[in-house]
């Protein structure tokens, strides 16, 4: 898991040179004939992947987004109206079989479907008309790091290019060197992991795009520190779990600079009257001076893309950790790398 962590900058190089021609040509796509609806299907960090995507899409391309309910197709038979809509299925494996299964429903229901996955040989790519390549290279680990984050590049860039917006094109190119830079939050990550060793729960806050970063620290220290960890937006936290909230209790808050800044100084500064043990994953010197415990990533990515460089933090949280409570960050138990699910 630490090794596939430290590949990410290299995966954001290979996408850059080599899915931005495909996003373009399916950006040109879009702006020929654009959906009135786009529905992403994915499971585990993926559906944090395209709830991220759901965030972005929705603010830069004005298009309603769904994230799918894969049951309602496997189990409940449903049959969906989708001519005129786009379905993004989104899988590292590219086997998962209930999310290839919603796909091709889509495609016989009238939907043009994409795929993102890091296998453009998988049954998900053969279902689609067209594939999106994650060219993360294998990953071992159970725990999803380099391609969840590939996989955000994959849906902000296509969306960077569908809207023509040259401010958010040219920053994925720099997103190579922001996540490099991340990495050196590894210490912080450290000394964190050894002051929540003894955590029995915790909560995840976040807001806009990264309350899926909060979603997917909080299925990461599930899986390699075997941490209950409940995820929330910062809005939905206020309106009644915050109540959990003692003296000591261990909440977690992505608080990236953006049009949620200020709102999530407060619930910072509100949470440290109650005397919870807070800590914060930001760029935001004045958020970070809200706390002792901050987990601080470089500054000057645009909002819309601080997920990618966020990721990487709560990833080296998740995995020392799970190495300071005993487990196996790359094997959790009763896990494997695809689950087949129905």
């Amino acid at each position: 898991m630490r090794a596939e962590i430290q590949e990410q900058p290299a995966v954001l190089e290979r996408l850059w040179d080599d899915v931005r021609p495909l996003a373009r040509r399916l950006a040109a796509r879009w702006r020929l004939d654009p959906p009135g609806l786009v529905v992403f299907v994915a499971r585990g960090s993926s559906d944090n992947a395209a709830l991220y995507g759901r965030y972005l899409w929705e603010a830069t391309l004005g298009v309603p987004v769904s994230l799918a309910a894969p049951s309602v197709v496997t189990l409940y038979r449903g049959r969906l109206r989708l001519r005129g809509s786009w379905v993004v299925g989104l899988s590292q494996s590219g086997r998962s079989p209930d999310v290839v299964t919603f796909l091709r429903r889509g495609r016989q229901g009238g939907a043009f479907t994409v795929a993102v996955t890091n296998d453009p040989d998988s049954p998900l790519a053969r279902e689609s008309h067209e594939v999106l390549p994650l060219y993360a290279g294998r990953e071992r680990s159970v725990a999803a790091t380099k391609t969840y984050v590939a996989e955000l590049f994959v849906l902000s860039v296509l969306a960077a290019e569908a809207a023509k917006d040259r401010r958010l094109v040219s920053a994925h190119e720099r997103l190579p060197g922001q996540v490099a830079a991340a990495l050196r939050v590894e210490d912080a990550a450290s000394d964190l992991a050894r002051r929540w060793e003894g955590a029995a729960a915790c909560v995840v806050t976040g807001r806009g795009y990264n309350y899926a970063t909060a979603r997917e620290a909080a299925l990461k220290l599930k899986e390699a520190a075997y941490l209950p960890a409940e995820a929330l937006s910062s809005a939905d936290f206020l309106h009644g779990p915050v109540a959990l909230v003692g003296p000591g209790f261990p909440v977690l808050v992505v608080a990236s600079p953006g049009r949620a800044r200020r709102h999530l100084q407060d619930v910072v500064r509100m949470l440290g009257r109650r005397g919870a043990q807070v800590a914060v994953v930001s760029s935001d010197p004045a958020v970070l001076g809200c706390v002792q415990h901050g987990l601080e990533v470089p500054a000057g990515t645009p909002e819309e893309l601080t997920p990618h460089v966020y990721a990487v933090a709560v990833q080296l949280f998740s995995y020392h950790l799970g190495v300071r409570r005993g487990t196996d960050p790359d094997r959790p138990r009763g896990l494997r790398k695809v689950t087949r699910v129905l």
